[in-house]
């Protein structure tokens, strides 16, 4: 019997499951608890794409580490394919990857909505951003062919947690092209708090409102 693809959606919990990983076993997301994460997914180890992908989440390492966030890789390779190939890219291209794979299965890709018919029976390139209570926030999907930009994954979390403070960001935050890193205040509701707006705030209008990023 085929298995039902299941994509996890915004604001849903992620699936519980026992991982194996190349840092060890991972119950997930529990031993992720109080902090942010990044889940990607790459369609095969000992692949372009996939090597260049894996070299630039490490080389921004540090920048999700200052956030709180914690990166983990996964495919449906076996560990010690992943072993092997996080060794080659530390003889090969000098840089040691420091976040742990998982070693997933059919299943526990199918779980993520890793599989996609169509697309053979490698795991596509899918992010997911979770926040402290293991909820999932945001969702990107990338076909094989195209590397994902691992600066935009980090721009997403940045945004993700100063808009849970603040309020919403604008496009091509933190360089809008009409109010800068500046941070969007919620539409009023009522008429009094929609003139009031226009006299605490900038706006463009009582619906556009915006205000300095405390962060």
């Amino acid at each position: 019997m085929e298995e039902k693809l299941n994509m996890p959606l915004l604001g849903d919990d992620f699936p519980e499951l026992k991982l194996q990983t190349t840092h060890g076993e991972m119950d997930f997301p529990r031993d992720l608890k109080g902090s942010w994460f990044v889940l990607f997914s790459h369609p095969a180890d000992f692949t372009p794409v996939c090597t260049t992908e894996f070299y630039s989440f490490q080389k921004h390492y540090d920048e999700f580490k200052k956030l709180d966030v914690k990166l983990i890789g996964m495919s449906v390779d076996q560990v010690f394919s992943h072993i092997k190939w996080i060794e080659w890219i530390k003889d090969n291209l000098d840089l040691e990857i420091e976040f742990p794979v998982i070693a997933a299965n059919d299943h526990i890709a199918s779980r993520f909505g890793m599989l996609h018919p169509g697309k053979g029976s490698n795991t596509v390139r899918a992010v997911f951003v979770g926040d402290p209570d293991g909820k999932v926030r945001l969702v990107l999907y990338y076909p094989q062919e195209i590397g994902r930009n691992i600066k935009e994954v980090l721009r997403a979390v940045k945004a993700l947690q100063i808009s849970d403070k603040e309020g919403a960001v604008p496009a091509n935050w933190p360089e809008n092209e009409l109010i800068k890193d500046r941070i969007i205040i919620p539409p009023a509701k009522d008429e009094k708090t929609a003139k009031e707006r226009l006299k605490e705030h900038e706006c463009y209008d009582w619906w556009f409102c915006h205000k300095a990023n405390k962060e």
